[in-house]
């Protein structure tokens, strides 16, 4: 009965460290479990700066039919943030391929949304860009028209002598 135990939690850990190799080659995630003990792949993202984070990642996969859950360590490191992969009998090397596979896909598809969300978002900005300049040429021309018309703009006595009861 023990030896049928050994073999499988063996296997389960051959496939944890297949898995690991696979999200090493992408180049994209750090690896910070251990390949000691209970058959986990721990990792997160090497580029923080992508605009996009493990969160995500972990809800993005929810489509495909995987849980891989999302947190923050401990209190000492809250910091970091990592996905959980717990490697059970019945995950098999063509499923970490797969799993791998889907990561890559949803990293693809937020790299292309947060993409599309930077071009609106500099187009914003440069449409508020335009429309400063514009306000600041209107109130420019504003405060040139209040000028020119001088004292006759701005004070209560000042009435049109033209136009009245003489």
């Amino acid at each position: 009965m023990m030896q049928g135990y050994k073999l499988i939690m063996e296997n389960c850990r051959a496939n944890a460290r297949y898995l690991t190799e696979i999200l090493e080659k992408t180049g994209r995630f750090k690896i910070l479990s251990k390949d000691v003990g209970v058959p986990v792949v721990a990792f997160s993202l090497k580029d923080k700066s992508l605009g996009h984070d493990e969160y995500e990642i972990s809800d993005h996969l929810r489509k495909f039919g995987w849980v891989v859950p999302a947190y923050t360590m401990a209190p000492d490191a809250q910091n970091v943030l990592l996905l959980r992969v717990v490697v059970r009998e019945d995950f098999s090397r063509t499923l970490a391929e797969r799993l791998a596979q889907n990561i890559e896909q949803v990293l693809q598809e937020l790299e292309a949304v947060h993409a599309q969300i930077n071009t609106v978002v500099k187009e914003i900005l440069i449409t508020e860009n335009e429309n400063d300049e514009v306000g600041a040429k209107e109130n420019s021309k504003k405060i040139h028209d209040k000028r020119r018309r001088g004292r006759h703009a701005r004070h209560p006595d000042s009435v049109d002598k033209t136009k009245g009861i003489c």
